[in-house]
């Protein structure tokens, strides 16, 4: 497999894009040889910017040819490595690709191509008064290709469902240059093999992602925003099921301990003035819908539930500024938590109810091991993002140690009937655990398929499968 770029290629690849679509200059290699997987760093040999899905074609068709590695890169907001060029070769940077085609307000679909910002979908479609869920901390930054190669989800998922749950049909390079369409833009479709599905969550080693055709919903009229404190964070998580057994389906139900909510204060401005430290953790709760009447029914049941598990005073958001501030500080804890220290994430989900056990475990097993964690996440989905943090921890600890107390982490997780990533994805840094999740029945059933479609192992190499 060649890692590097002869003069040969590089001109056929020039001739394919065109100046301003490709580079091997040093600072275009760094800018896209890093994601926001901790601080590493695997440049490509060069960077291809098609504009076109037929550019798109024309590079995979010339790394085939070559046998070149060809990594497909969107946003660069990934946390599991799933965008490094691990084997140099070529970064397929998506970025380009940017246009909002058509906007079905009929049909309620929207039309995409891979490089459009997840915010700014969301924005048009809002102005039309419909809504796309899938909602990702990183939603100002990351793109819809990169969303449906990570399965991406999001705050809004408990709700409505992750990005799978909108894709009705995809256009995707296979790894020979072909370009298919996967699927039809049908709300229901049991022809064939479902296609979409295998490529939604395959992190871009089974193909590439140009094109995609997405359900949409109306948008809600109302929605109702809480932020709980709780003296113990084991009982904020106890409190999330009861909330869905008590009969109300939140349309956000995200954990937040507190340390995450003290560094969060440290980074943050504009944050509300009833924020604190000092409670254990919060859970910050969202209900939406139509009906106001109805949506107060909700609050006043889930205010009830809170109580019994001992949480505090209910700070409610009432105006847009409000919530903006309250959603603000949820999005900046990931930022906060990497500002503070080195620290290693990862993205455990577990069947909402075994969540206190899944907390409970975590901070067992940092004890034994002497490290401490900082955990938040989306608690109505039961996916608890895990942040082991470095402080003072030996590198010899963090780089040849730190794996086995992982693995415990992971083997509790699927002990409780959860698995290895909620959204985030494998990647290159989850890859070594996979066998905990899967026996070698199962591991061989993914190797068959990506032999199949990938022969030459061109796509993505080094990712997912260990």
């Amino acid at each position: 497999m060649a890692h590097e770029i002869s003069e040969a290629v590089y001109a056929q690849l020039l001739e394919a894009l065109g100046p301003d679509g490709l580079s091997r200059e040093d600072d275009v290699r760094l800018a896209y040889g890093h994601d926001e997987t901790e601080d590493l760093s695997h440049p490509p040999a060069v960077v291809a910017r098609p504009s076109t899905t037929q550019q798109v074609s024309a590079v995979v068709r010339i790394c085939a040819r070559h046998a070149i590695p060809i990594t497909p890169i969107g946003g660069r907001t990934g946390l599991s490595g799933g965008a490094l060029c691990t084997l140099g070769g070529v970064g397929l940077a998506l970025d380009r690709m940017s246009v909002i085609e058509h906007i079905d307000e009929l049909n309620l679909q929207a039309v995409v191509q891979a490089g459009v910002i997840t915010q700014v979908l969301q924005e048009a479609v809002a102005a039309k008064g419909l809504y796309y869920p899938p909602d990702p901390s990183s939603r100002g930054s990351c793109t819809i290709g990169g969303n449906i190669a990570e399965n991406a989800g999001g705050p809004r998922a408990v709700k409505y469902g992750v990005t799978r749950d909108f894709v009705l049909n995809l256009e995707v390079v296979l790894p020979d240059g072909e370009v298919i369409w996967t699927g039809a833009n049908t709300l229901k479709n049991a022809t064939g093999y479902d296609l979409t599905r295998l490529i939604v969550g395959s992190e871009g080693t089974l193909a590439v992602i140009t094109r995609a055709v997405l359900r949409l919903v109306p948008h809600p009229k109302e929605t109702r925003l809480m932020l709980v404190p709780f003296a113990s964070a084991e009982r904020a998580c106890e409190a999330v099921s009861a909330t869905f057994r008590a009969g109300v389906t939140p349309s956000a139900m995200e954990f937040i301990e507190r340390d995450a909510i003290s560094w969060t204060m440290r980074h943050t401005e504009g944050l509300p003035a009833q924020l604190s430290a000092d409670p254990g953790a919060y859970l910050l709760i969202e209900v939406d819908g139509d009906h106001a009447d109805a949506i107060m029914r909700d609050c006043e049941t889930i205010v009830n539930v809170m109580e019994s598990f001992e949480a505090g005073e209910a700070l409610f958001a009432e105006t847009a500024s409000e919530k903006d501030a309250l959603w603000r500080m949820r999005r900046s804890v990931p930022v906060s938590v990497k500002a503070h220290s080195v620290y290693k994430e990862e993205d455990t989900v577990v069947p909402r109810y075994e969540l206190p056990r899944l907390l409970r475990g975590v901070k067992e097993i940092g004890a034994r091991h002497g490290f401490s964690s900082v955990c938040y996440g989306h608690a109505g989905d039961g996916n608890l993002h895990v942040n082991i943090i470095k402080g003072d921890l030996p590198d010899a600890f963090w780089e040849k140690e730190l794996g086995t107390a992982i693995r415990e982490i992971f083997a509790l997780t699927v002990s409780l009937g959860g698995t290895l990533s909620g959204e985030h994805g494998i990647g290159l840094v989850q890859r070594p655990y996979m066998d905990i999740a899967f026996n070698a029945a199962q591991l061989g059933v993914m190797r068959a398929i990506k032999q199949a479609i990938d022969p030459q192992g061109i796509m993505n190499p080094g990712k997912v499968l260990p």
